[in-house]
């Protein structure tokens, strides 16, 4: 089962309020789901997103994969962008060539 983590739209008319949710690839937007992970208020100003952010990293190490939507919100609310793990230390610099002879 493809899994992605994406918006499920709640709120009447005018009034939209997205769940971040994870779902099978084929589900529907507002249909069946298998977690939800967060919220989104566009409408407050500011903005107001509210992430489980070990749910959300449990689910991305899983392989569920973000739209372009969540993926710029997870990112606003820092759970992407940082790497869990630190980068490998940079290599040694190559001993200098021995002169030439000429």
């Amino acid at each position: 089962m493809a899994t992605r983590i994406r918006l499920r739209r709640v709120g009447r008319k005018g009034q939209a309020f997205f769940r971040i949710v994870v779902a099978d690839s084929k589900s529907p937007r507002d249909g069946r789901f298998v977690a939800t992970i967060g919220n989104y208020n566009p409408r407050a100003k500011p903005a107001v997103i509210n992430v489980n952010a070990e749910q959300a990293r449990a689910w991305l190490e899983k392989g569920a994969l973000p739209t372009d939507t969540v993926r710029s919100l997870l990112k606003k609310a820092g759970v992407l962008g940082k790497r869990s793990t630190p980068p490998a230390p940079p290599a040694p610099p190559a001993p200098p060539a021995p002169p030439t002879a000429a």
